[in-house]
């Protein structure tokens, strides 16, 4: 009888080997993630995990765990009230990997045990990366390891150095490790409690300062800081690294120049503050609206134009194979470049002296499609379901798509459906609409026919 078992967990074993390995890279990282997601919410759930040792409802923990892995930051509960040490670890542990990529990880633990990376892992290594080509893959991950230590380590400890009078020293290392973590992987979760974010450093501008070139160097994506790193400033960078430097910056002025224009005169945010504060809060708005999750203003008390462009920095989001979500700069900007080709009568799409290839402008189409879609049906289920004001709904829907976690305050006050709703949606901004879509679509084993040109009218 042992000997029966024994041979029948090799076999168990090589089925599952073998459905494994009839997976699509992107129906891999889905389970994974979903895996991580769950065990993160049966941990958050348990009596150790919060701080008045009760248990918290499945429903909420599930929640919080899928806002952490998907580096979102909208919750139902305050981290701070809620969770005790051990919640708080497991939080910041989810939001780490979550930030990195389970390949990451995966990677990282194959290295230091010796392991060989197979062609296979490379493979899902390139697509959690979303990387063009499978040259220097392992390179590629041991590099997001040294830029993620190095840059939340420095992150760190100028936090620590600077809450170090108003913190005793165990408490001022572990916020600033926790909220250093929280910034590069654009989460947004603090631990200030009463849902407060950073509104108490408003003014600050050490912190806002460190926060926002956290969020930035995090939503930047880790190829772009590891060529930026590699070649000397006078060098002359690939057009991908140029495209998300020049669109972040331009989507950053710009959104501190709006926002500072919408809020100048609105006494619930900017009005009452100098010249100087005024100019610090909306940069960090800016900035945090691109995924990060943190802020300095209440977003409950800002004027419904100001929601509504924020809401579309959020639906870009960060730039491809970073710690953030939305569409992606890259997206935003081909489909914009695309726009003016077609307004100057040109067939191809041209940007710094090169031609971005139609294929690249017809998938950036169909993910801003997808979302666009995406966020227009939740937000009319959750208007339908619940009696929020429209531009609530809307807000909520982009930043949990968007990974933002910026919130007017209707997250708490979401009923169970609600929350599903917006957990599915931050799953599928994390993950990204496409992938998720193909890892969810059977695959096809057609003969490729091309049929007749026509053309159409359109416009």
């Amino acid at each position: 009888m042992a000997t029966e078992v024994q041979e029948a967990a090799p076999g168990n074993l090589q089925k599952f080997t073998r459905r494994f390995n009839r997976l699509s890279p992107q129906q891999v990282l889905v389970i994974g993630f979903a895996a991580l997601i769950i065990v993160g919410g049966l941990l958050l759930s348990l009596p150790v995990a919060s701080r008045r040792g009760d248990r918290l409802p499945f429903t909420d923990a599930l929640f919080t765990s899928t806002s952490a892995v998907c580096v979102t930051g909208l919750a139902v509960v305050d981290t701070y009230d809620q969770f005790s040490l051990f919640g708080q670890l497991v939080i910041i542990c989810l939001i780490q990997i979550g930030g990195l990529g389970i390949m990451t990880i995966s990677t990282l633990v194959f290295l230091i045990l010796g392991k060989r990376v197979t062609l296979r892992g490379r493979i899902l290594i390139q697509e959690a990366m979303n990387q063009l080509t499978l040259e220097g893959m392992v390179r590629l991950i041991k590099k997001v390891i040294v830029v993620t230590v190095v840059v939340e380590s420095i992150g760190a400890i100028l936090l620590a150095f600077r809450w170090s009078k108003e913190m005793s020293l165990p408490k001022t290392v572990y916020y600033g490790i926790f909220h250093a973590v929280s910034a590069f992987c654009n989460a947004g979760f603090d631990l200030f409690g009463g849902f407060k974010s950073l509104t108490m450093s408003r003014g600050d501008i050490v912190i806002n300062l460190i926060i926002t070139s956290l969020i930035i160097i995090g939503g930047l994506g880790f190829a772009v800081v590891a060529e930026f790193l590699e070649n000397s400033f006078g060098a002359k960078h690939s057009l991908h690294t140029r495209l998300v430097l020049s669109t972040t910056v331009l989507l950053i002025v710009l959104g501190t120049v709006i926002v500072f224009l919408l809020e100048g005169r609105n006494p619930d945010t900017l009005l009452s503050l100098g010249a100087g504060e005024k100019v610090l809060a909306s940069y960090f708005q800016s900035v945090t609206a691109r995924t990060a999750g943190f802020s300095t203003i209440p977003s409950g008390d800002l004027r419904p134009a100001t929601l509504f462009f924020l809401a579309t920095l959020m639906f870009i989001g960060a730039s491809p194979g970073s710690t953030g979500g939305g569409i992606k700069t890259t997206t935003f900007i081909a489909l914009l470049l695309a726009v003016l080709s077609v307004i100057r009568g040109r067939d191809d799409v041209e940007v710094f002296e090169r031609r971005i290839p139609k294929g690249v402008v017809g998938r950036a189409l169909a993910v801003s499609m997808i979302s666009l879609t995406m966020v227009v049906l939740i937000t009319i289920v959750l208007s339908a379901m619940q009696k929020f004001e429209f531009l609530e709904v809307l807000f909520e829907t982009t930043s949990a798509f968007g990974t933002v976690g910026l919130s007017t305050g209707i997250t708490p006050r979401l009923a169970l459906p609600g929350k599903i709703l917006i957990m599915l949606t931050m799953f599928s901004g994390r993950l990204g609409p496409l992938t998720v879509a193909t890892a969810i679509a059977q695959k096809q084993h057609i003969v490729q026919v091309r049929y007749p040109e026509e053309k159409v009218m359109v416009g």
